[in-house]
């Protein structure tokens, strides 16, 4: 049958180039805001790392020492301003504005967390449909301009670049977006909100191990201040043998990743009184868990979950009997996508093979100090006399100490060491044992009062009074 139309064997060619609309959809469909912002802020880590890779600095215990960021919204603009370095023009010109990361890019020889090159691009579209990026390096200034004529244009994928004068005090970028969507626009409208407030936070737990380095970030000129990340460890010739308080540790050498691994105790164990204290109770279970830490960035924070090894293999799920554990896994790489961490650098990849059997050691550190806690719940007080000895050691004293005759080598490999020494075991044979009962307010106090002429007195106190003056009479 014949078919009137094109001649047989003639040949076109049919559309297959993407759309921006699509692009700006699909980058920003599965981030939430904060975690968008983030990626500009590693954006100005990576600058620091850039700036100092060839310097006595970079291998300092303050790498970041002198670099800051500074972070501005409100309900008309967002910006983000660093003293970072800046980004080189060839990167600028060969990917860094680019839909996606070439095979070939220029950051290979640092440990960045950036595997795709959508983090600036991403945020920008998360936050509206224009933006201004200006970049000065030692070299050079320039400006990088999206504009709303760019993004309807899908026919024209380049940016306009145009060289300035230099219009910054030090080397480093400032980005720039307005015509914000409504939704954020609401979100950063008024100064002191629950997002601001919520934001901080955030940063401070994410970046809170790279702040502890000399790194400085301000929120709408808010410094963020991180909690102090720290293990008990019992100092040397303080305490007698077998007293001895100190976390477990791993370290390895894997197919380019290092590996850091710390867990044990950040705090005194509670008794079961001070667990009943529902704002103790809050703060310390806060400060709880697992984190995991890629290239200096935290991508998971106090996890307490299957995810980091609660509830598997043998390990107890989670409860406020380990309210004093915590726990650190450290990776670093200069091949990005080496690391155990998701496309939003804000996860772990739970199938990754690296952080499948780095799991193992948590297990078993975890094992070790919740069995601890077993042990020693019977009888409080003279645990505290052990952890009471001590001190609290900076995690990143911690994860920098070298392999010594208490390490051990696993499983004869020569690059994967641990160091497992035994902890404290009770040896009383008459243990304290808690006793647990519960009365009325209005009764409390009567008794308080005829016990000690105060019905204020903590019912505690009055409990173990009362117990005191059965047990003499008993003894009688």
């Amino acid at each position: 049958m014949a078919i009137k139309g094109h001649e047989v064997g003639k040949r076109e060619t049919v559309q297959a180039t993407p759309t921006k609309r699509f692009f700006v959809s699909m980058l920003t469909r599965d981030i939430d805001l904060p975690d968008a912002i983030l990626d500009l802020l590693d954006n100005s880590v990576d600058g620091v790392l850039r700036s100092t890779k060839d310097k006595a600095s970079a291998k300092s215990d303050q790498p970041y020492a002198g670099f800051w960021a500074r972070i501005v919204f409100n309900e008309r603009k967002f910006q983000i301003s660093d003293n970072c370095g800046g980004i080189p023009f060839k990167l600028a010109k060969d990917y860094a504005f680019m839909m996606g990361r070439p095979l070939d890019e220029g950051d290979s020889d640092i440990p960045t967390v950036g595997m795709y090159g959508i983090g600036m691009k991403r945020a920008i579209f998360k936050m509206g449909t224009s933006s201004r990026v200006v970049s000065q390096t030692k070299s050079d200034a320039f400006e990088v301009t999206i504009s709303n004529k760019w993004m309807g244009d899908d026919k024209d994928w380049n940016l306009p670049l145009k060289f300035v004068k230099p219009p910054l005090k030090h080397t480093g970028v400032v980005l720039n977006v307005e015509d914000l969507h409504k939704g954020v626009s609401t979100l950063f409208a008024k100064e002191g909100s629950s997002f601001e407030h919520e934001f901080i936070t955030t940063v401070a737990q994410h970046y809170g191990f790279i702040i502890n380095k000399g790194f400085k970030v301000f929120v709408n000129d808010k410094t963020v201040e991180p909690q102090p990340m720290t293990l008990l460890w019992t100092k040397k010739d303080s305490a007698p043998e077998g007293k001895e308080l100190a976390p477990y540790l791993y370290t390895a050498e894997m197919d380019g990743v290092a590996v850091r691994l710390a867990v044990g105790f950040y705090d005194q164990m509670l008794t079961e009184s001070e667990l009943d204290e529902e704002q103790v109770a809050k703060r310390t279970k806060d400060d709880a868990g697992w984190t995991i830490i890629c290239n200096d960035r935290v991508v998971v924070h106090n996890n307490k979950t299957r995810i980091t090894g609660w509830g598997e293999a043998g390990v107890p799920s989670y409860h406020n009997q380990f309210i004093g554990i915590s726990g650190i896994v450290y990776f670093q790489s200069n091949e990005a996508w080496k690391l155990p961490i998701t496309t939003t650098k804000r996860g772990v990849d739970t199938s990754s093979e690296l952080y499948l059997y780095v799991k193992e050691f948590m297990r078993e550190g975890l094992k070790k100090f919740t069995s601890y806690t077993n042990v020693w719940k019977q009888d409080p007080d003279e645990e505290r006399k052990i952890s009471s000895k001590a001190e609290r050691v900076p995690i990143s004293s911690i994860l920098s100490m070298k392999p010594d005759a208490k390490w051990t080598k696993v499983k004869n490999r020569g690059n994967e060491f641990k160091r497992n020494v035994s902890l404290p075991q009770p040896t009383t044979k008459n243990p304290k044992r808690q006793i647990r009962f519960s009365k009325s307010q209005k009764e409390i106090e009567v008794v308080a009062t005829h016990l000690f002429g105060d019905a204020t007195t903590e019912p505690s106190i009055v409990g173990e009074a009362c117990f005191d003056q059965i047990y003499k009479g008993a003894g009688k």
